[in-house]
């Protein structure tokens, strides 16, 4: 019987730092899923210990429309990259651009977790 801890999702994606810089610059970042604690979030872990928690359900829509909530917008580009932006308190903007099938994967990756919830 699978335990409570194996429902989590630990997912990795690369995204790209986009900037005023010539060049964009690739960061990995960890996409995580834990139904236990908050079914309704998903989380995305960037390096120097940076989480930001937003609803899933922004990430999903925002990968078909732009849409933002609070300090978080998300928004397609193009057919296969989505952009995450992140603003801080002070100010601060980061935008990060991923590819859509990573995220896709992702929001799979959840809606099973929270069904194998519902049937343990």
């Amino acid at each position: 019987m699978a335990g409570a801890h194996d429902r989590r999702v630990d997912d990795h994606a690369k995204g790209r730092i986009i900037s005023d810089a010539p060049l964009s610059r690739p960061v990995p970042v960890s996409l995580r899923y834990d139904p236990d604690s908050s079914p309704a979030t998903v989380r995305f872990g960037f390096p120097g210990a940076v989480e930001w928690s937003f609803p899933r359900t922004l990430l999903e829509t925002g990968m078909r429309a732009p849409t933002r909530r609070g300090d978080i917008g998300v928004w397609p580009c193009g057919r296969v990259q989505t952009v995450v932006e992140l603003h801080t308190g002070d100010g601060g903007v980061t935008v990060v651009q991923f590819d859509t099938t990573a995220l896709l994967r992702f929001l799979k990756h959840t809606y099973a977790a929270s069904t194998s919830m519902t049937t343990h």
